[in-house]
This record gives structure tokens, C-alpha cells and sequence, in this order.
């Protein structure tokens, strides 16, 4: 290789060779493809052992490689050179080429290959801005003249816009990735409201956009005043932290400040916390919905001024996504624990039903009684009972059979409670009118606004066959004699709505082999796919064709046709029996 190559015989060829750099270079917006050409393009006309392009970062005014030939793999990772500091770091502060014959004698020299002796640097300035340096060094003394100076020069005032529009794109491409992520981050976070699976693929989403050593999401318990980790991982492990009280550290300063906070060096920074040793450079943005702080997003790193301008508008921009999916995550996983709490609270209270609540038909002289309860929830709204009252020494069977306005728990504290005064009242009253009145008296001394009970009282005389009845909004029950369907009528208000309602009573003399069939309006209302309720109609002639079956029978066969009839679809409201059959 010779150290004076020859200069080019003729203005045009010097022309030609710039024009050539010109069009190669300019063929590509790559960044690393224009640096490849540039280097291979200086390398036909000047000899070097050593070779870097380094480029200017404007916020920490110094100068890194961004392409090198013949450099240590860790010296282009890791050299860093402040303006002003080296040949290189003077060449680019004052704007001028610098050509130094004799580096071993040049105190600006920075070592990093101890054979070299020559060395030339030269800025490259687009629109009056620098961009960067080109510098080349030699094994040789003097191995460059003022002619190598000159169309090393000339090369830079060609390249540099090149160079800088690449750097250009190349920014304006790396935010276009950005905004890309970030709208398929969005989208993903949208459908995710399990908020430990959610702050987890947070992590592994951000860590695409951003290589960090730690990443935490903390958020804020107002009543306490202090941040609470609720996700911290480091090199893609889960790991505790305290809290951190508001104001303190980074990620506190943060919060207070509702701003983000970026740290170059964190040994500098009296705020920071130290979480782990070698942590060097971190990065806080608070997360805030509706002007309401919800917690920081913090990311830290091992290395120096890791974080960039682009990873801060990145994290600023992701801010009020992540904000607001974190809020949703909370406020579903607060409702997925009140849910819990209600259910516990519903199956508690479905026990209590089920012991105030006959599960099975007493035994009564004279009948074969059958009871089906099927609650369209958890608990049932619907009411019945059996209670003996013996008056001059004759018992008789009393049948109580309702339903409480409205569904679920309400309606069923409501029955409840109309369960406890029908025990109380009913072994004092024998005739069903009188125990409505009464029951009515009291419902109303307890008045709940928009709660009303319909009620039926049935009284069986065993020594004589007969029923007395009494109707409180209730249906009149469904009587089946020798396969015909008897009309017996006895209406009244619903209990708990008027002060002294007059309910009528009637008498119903049963033979043997009679079949009366107690309902809710859980069976008559239920819906085919087609939106067709079952109906008194359909029940009737499912009772009309039961002949002499069981009182069970009967009650199976007639739950099973609701079933068929529905398409086994659920339940809405409370399907209740009592089947009924005089011996």
C-alpha cells in the first residue's frame, strides 16, 4: 500500500470520483450501507490501517463509532469522546481538519492501537450543523499530506448530508416501529383485564421496544400515600421491593411531580433508591388517568445514559394506555373479589334457605304431598311451608305458597322474613282470611318500599276431606278429578301493598284421588327459544294426563315437559311445586 498515492492527473477525474461518491451514497437512505460505501470509497484513494465514522450524539455533546475498520470490537462499543477531548473531539469543536504527522508527539492523541503514527480528522458539517467526524490513521509517519487532507475534505462536505438524512430516516423509520408497537400493544392490552397477566406481558412488550436490566410497575394506595410495587422483574425474573413513600427516590419524585424523570447517572442522583449495585441510568413515568395518579412505570439499566430521547417519547406516549388498562385491570379485579364475596355470601345463604325451606313433604293424614324448588339464581324468591294448628283437639295441616316481588337475595330476605311471621301467626289463626289479615298488618308495620308478597293459605281437614283457601294475589291452585280440570276461584291483594284489604275465603270438598298442583309463575312464564311462555294451558294438560301417578310423579313429569318445551334453556325466574294428591 503506498503511504502518497497519486493525485488525479485531471480536474474532471477528481470530479468524476467526487460525483461517484455522491450518486453511491445516495442510493440508499440504510445508514449503515451509506457508512460501508463512504469507507470503501476513502479506502481507493487514501491508505489506512484504522478507520471510524463517529457520529454526533447532540444531548451529550461527544462523538461514538458508528462504523469502524481495524478498531477492537470494545473500543467501538465503549470509546466515547467529548468535543474538544482527542484530535478527533478537536477536529469536530472547532470545525476544522486536523492532520497530525506524529500522534507519538501530538498530546491530543488518544491511544488505542499503539502502532499508530499518523492520524487525520476531518468533520463532516451539513447545513451548518456537525454532523460527525471521518478519521483515519496509519502505521507510517507522516503517512498523509495536505492533498489527503483536501479530498478527504472534500469527501466529508459530500457525505455529510447523506449521512445526515440517513440518520434522519433512520429516526423517522425507529418511530414509525414505535408507533406501530405501540398501537399493537394497545390492542393487546385492551383484551387483557387480569391485571398480573397484564403487567407481565407489559414487560415483555416494552422490553421489545426497550433492552432494560429492571422494569417496575408501582402504583399508588392514596390512604397511605406510598407507591406500591405490584410488578418488578429484573433480566426477566420476578422480584419484591419495598415501597416507596410519594416524593421519595425517583419514582416518587415522579409521582409528586406528575412528569417523567430521567436519571443518566444514578450515582450522581441523591434521589435514587438503590435497588440493585449496578444499576447506572433509570427512567420514571407516571401513569395518570382522568388527572388522577395511578402509579409510575419505571425502567432502569446497567449501562450510563442508556435512556434516550426517543425511549422517553416512546414511555410517554404508552403512559396513558398502560394508565388506563392498569385502571380497568383494578377495577375488574376489585369486582372479580366482590363477586366472590357475593357469592360466599349466596351460598351461605342458599344453606340457611335450604333449612328454612322444606326440602321434603311432611307426612299428612289423608295426603301424598311433593315439593320442587328450582331457584333461578343462587337463592329463590319463592315461598312455601307446612305447619300443623290443632284447635279442640283435631289437627289440621296448614299450606302456605307465595312469591316475593323481584328476584335473588332481596327477594329472598324478604321471603324470609314472611316465613318467620307466617310460623308466628299461622298455629293462631285457623281460618286463611283472618291469617292474611294478619299477616298483612305486619308486613306493613315493616314496610320495604317496592316489596310486596302474593300468598296462598290452604287448610286441609283430614276428618272431613275438605279445603279451606284464602288468596293473596296468588294463583288459585290447578285441580285435576278423574281427568278433568275443576275451576275453583278466590282472589285478594297481595300482602304488604293496602291497609285492611278484604280477603275471601273458600271451601273445596276433595275426593279421593283429587290432584291439586301448587305453581309459580316460574313455570307458566318460562320461554321456548321462539319466545313462547309455557303457559296454564300446556301445565294443564300435562296434570290432565297424570291419571293415578305419584305426587312425585306427577311433579318429575311436569318439570321435564318445562324442560323440553324451553330446549333446556336456563331458568329467569323461580320455578316452584307443590303436588298435592288426596288418598
Amino acid at each position: 500500500m503506498s503511504s502518497t498515492p497519486v493525485p488525479f492527473k485531471e480536474r474532471s477525474d477528481l470530479l468524476d470520483f467526487l460525483l461517484e461518491i455522491s450518486t453511491v451514497t445516495s442510493e440508499t437512505l440504510d445508514l449503515d450501507r451509506v457508512l460501508a460505501s463512504i469507507a470503501e470509497s476513502i479506502r481507493r484513494v487514501i491508505p489506512f490501517e484504522l478507520f471510524a465514522i463517529l457520529l454526533l450524539n447532540e444531548k451529550r455533546q461527544d462523538l461514538r463509532i458508528r462504523y469502524a475498520v481495524g478498531h477492537r470490537e470494545e473500543v467501538i462499543r465503549n470509546l466515547s469522546i467529548p468535543l474538544g477531548q482527542g484530535i478527533t473531539g478537536a477536529a469536530a469543536a472547532h470545525r476544522q481538519p486536523i492532520l497530525s504527522g506524529d500522534v507519538r508527539s501530538d498530546p491530543r492523541y488518544l491511544k488505542t492501537v499503539d502502532a499508530v503514527q499518523t492520524e487525520m480528522a476531518v468533520p463532516m458539517i451539513a447545513r451548518n450543523k456537525l454532523v460527525g467526524v471521518i478519521d483515519v490513521q496509519s502505521t507510517r509517519p507522516r503517512a498523509y499530506s495536505e492533498y489527503d487532507r483536501s479530498l478527504l475534505e472534500l469527501i466529508a462536505s459530500r457525505v455529510a448530508v447523506t449521512i445526515e438524512n440517513a440518520r434522519l430516516y433512520r429516526r423517522v423509520e425507529r418511530q414509525n416501529r414505535m408507533f406501530r408497537t405501540l398501537a399493537s400493544i394497545s390492542q393487546e392490552f385492551s383484551s387483557i383485564l387480569e391485571l398480573d397477566q397484564l403487567l407481565s406481558q407489559l414487560a415483555a412488550l416494552v422490553r421489545r421496544l426497550i433492552n432494560y436490566d429492571a422494569f417496575s410497575i408501582l402504583l399508588l394506595d392514596p390512604g397511605e400515600k406510598v407507591l406500591r410495587h405490584r410488578f418488578s422483574s429484573r433480566y426477566d425474573q420476578r422480584r419484591e421491593i419495598d415501597n416507596i413513600p410519594m416524593g421519595k427516590g425517583i419514582t416518587g419524585a415522579a409521582a409528586e411531580a406528575r412528569q417523567a424523570i430521567r436519571v443518566r447517572d444514578t450515582a450522581a442522583d441523591p434521589r435514587y433508591i438503590a435497588s440493585h449495585p449496578d444499576i447506572r441510568s433509570e427512567v420514571a413515568v407516571p401513569l395518570i388517568v382522568q388527572d388522577r395518579l395511578v402509579g409510575v412505570m419505571d425502567l432502569e439499566s446497567e449501562r450510563i445514559g442508556f435512556f434516550t430521547d426517543d425511549h422517553l417519547l416512546m414511555l410517554s406516549l404508552l403512559a396513558p394506555q398502560v394508565a388506563s388498562s392498569v385502571e380497568n385491570a383494578r377495577l375488574y379485579e376489585e369486582l372479580a373479589a366482590r363477586e366472590r364475596r357475593m357469592e360466599e355470601d349466596l351460598r351461605a345463604a342458599r344453606e340457611l334457605q335450604s333449612v328454612l325451606l322444606p326440602r321434603e313433604a311432611p307426612e299428612i293424614e289423608g295426603l301424598e304431598i311433593a315439593v320442587r324448588l328450582r331457584p333461578a339464581r343462587e337463592i329463590s324468591g319463592d315461598i312455601y311451608d307446612f305447619f300443623e294448628h290443632v284447635e279442640h283437639g283435631a289437627s289440621h295441616m296448614v299450606a302456605a305458597f307465595g312469591d316475593v316481588s323481584g328476584k335473588g337475595a332481596a327477594a329472598a330476605l324478604y321471603g324470609a322474613l314472611v316465613g318467620g311471621l307466617l310460623r308466628m301467626l299461622g298455629p293462631r289463626r285457623r281460618d286463611p282470611s283472618l291469617l292474611l289479615d294478619g299477616l298483612n298488618d305486619a308486613l306493613l308495620e315493616r314496610k320495604v318500599d317496592a316489596r310486596y308478597v302474593t300468598l296462598l293459605i290452604l287448610v286441609w281437614h283430614p276428618h272431613s276431606g275438605e279445603f279451606t283457601m284464602a288468596n293473596a294475589g296468588a294463583f288459585t291452585p290447578m285441580i285435576r278429578r278423574r281427568g278433568e280440570i275443576l275451576k275453583v276461584r278466590v282472589e285478594g291483594v297481595p300482602l304488604g301493598l293496602l291497609e285492611a284489604p278484604e280477603y275471601e275465603q273458600a271451601r273445596f270438598q276433595s275426593q279421593p284421588g283429587d290432584l291439586l298442583v301448587l305453581y309459580s309463575d316460574g313455570i307458566t312464564d318460562h320461554l321456548n327459544p321462539d319466545g313462547e311462555d309455557y303457559g296454564r294451558r300446556r301445565l294443564a294438560e300435562v296434570v290432565r294426563e297424570a291419571g293415578d301417578q305419584s305426587a312425585e310423579a306427577v311433579a318429575d313429569a311436569i318439570l321435564a315437559d318445562v324442560d323440553r318445551f324451553g330446549a333446556d334453556a336456563p331458568a329467569f325466574d323461580d320455578q316452584t311445586l307443590v303436588v298435592i294428591r288426596v288418598r
